[in-house]
């Protein structure tokens, strides 16, 4: 039998206050994705300003961050004509995103969940969710 350690929603909106809170700092509206360990959503918020467009993408990049255990920056490098690993955008039904702003979360060594930022520019997208798992562990005393 497994014992699977899972975010709560109290968690998950922890990290989504952590990446608005980065978001209103760059002054960029963002879309907001939190996955359980799996990829599946658990909470999601799009700040007023929000590209509707960035809903999906946002899912998508938490989702990668959760299932893949890497962020989505380290596919973008990978995931290019020639390397081993070309091709992995297209698998999940078209889930799996090279974009930047999609990361796990540890927690104890453990995958716990991922985190997904879209709407502005990949390195924006970065930032706010790198800004959410700060945050994160500032908040609940938890370590990676």
């Amino acid at each position: 039998m497994l014992t699977i350690k899972r975010l709560s929603l109290e968690e998950a909106q922890i990290l989504i206050d952590g990446a608005a809170e980065k978001a209103r700092e760059i002054k960029v509206p963002m879309c907001i994705a939190v996955t359980d360990e799996a990829g599946h959503l658990v909470k999601f918020d799009r700040m007023d300003g929000g590209k509707t467009s960035s809903i999906s993408i946002a899912i998508d990049k938490a989702f990668t961050g959760a299932a893949a255990r890497r962020g989505t920056h380290v596919y973008n490098e990978l995931c290019v004509p020639g390397k081993p690993t070309f091709g992995i955008h297209i698998t999940n039904g078209g889930h799996f995103s090279v974009i930047g702003g999609g990361l796990p979360v540890w927690v104890d060594g453990e995958i716990v969940g991922g985190v997904g930022v879209s709407s502005g520019s990949a390195e924006q997208d970065q930032v706010c969710a790198e800004a959410a798992i700060e945050y994160f562990y500032a908040k609940t005393g938890m370590k990676a």
